[in-house]
């Protein structure tokens, strides 16, 4: 009879507190949700969880820039991958909005030749990716590598 009753709290338990959702929250603009941390693991999370054709050049990027800057460390900060070189500062962040991805070089104004899209913030330039671009993987090379020797951004 003990055991029983235990499986009845249990199962009440569990009707009264649900699992946590498997998949992450997208937010305004199809931006996922993921909580903050440092490291791969919740970079992956947030590239698996990007939706639609964004996940497979999340995944691209992702792979270009340890190609292209071996040393990286990664974070997700504000729903946002972040890449950097020393923990604290940080050189790129990735961001999804309804129709593109942005990659955010925090001190891009800096780069030869210069991400094209201009920022609020004074030393930022962004570079949009759409569903159907072509990705330049030299360019982009050339920025992560360029933005990884400069002081990145405190956050």
């Amino acid at each position: 009879m003990a055991r029983s009753s235990a499986s009845k709290s249990e199962n009440a338990a569990a009707k009264e507190y649900p699992a946590a959702a498997t998949e992450p929250t997208l937010l305004s603009g199809g931006n996922p949700q993921i909580a903050k941390g440092y490291g791969d693991a919740p970079v992956q999370a947030y590239i698996a969880a990007m939706p639609g054709w964004k996940s497979d050049v999340g995944r691209r990027l992702d792979a270009l820039i340890v190609r292209t800057v071996p040393d990286v460390q990664k974070a997700v900060k504000w729903n946002s991958p972040l890449y950097g070189m020393d923990g604290q500062s940080w050189f790129l962040g990735i961001h999804c909005f309804t129709k593109y991805i942005k990659l955010t070089f925090f001190r891009g104004a800096s780069l030869n030749q210069p991400p094209p899209v201009a920022s609020k913030m004074e030393h930022a330039r962004h570079f949009h990716i759409h569903e159907n671009d072509q990705l330049d993987e030299a360019q982009l090379a050339a920025w992560f590598k360029q933005a990884s020797e400069i002081p990145g951004e405190r956050m």
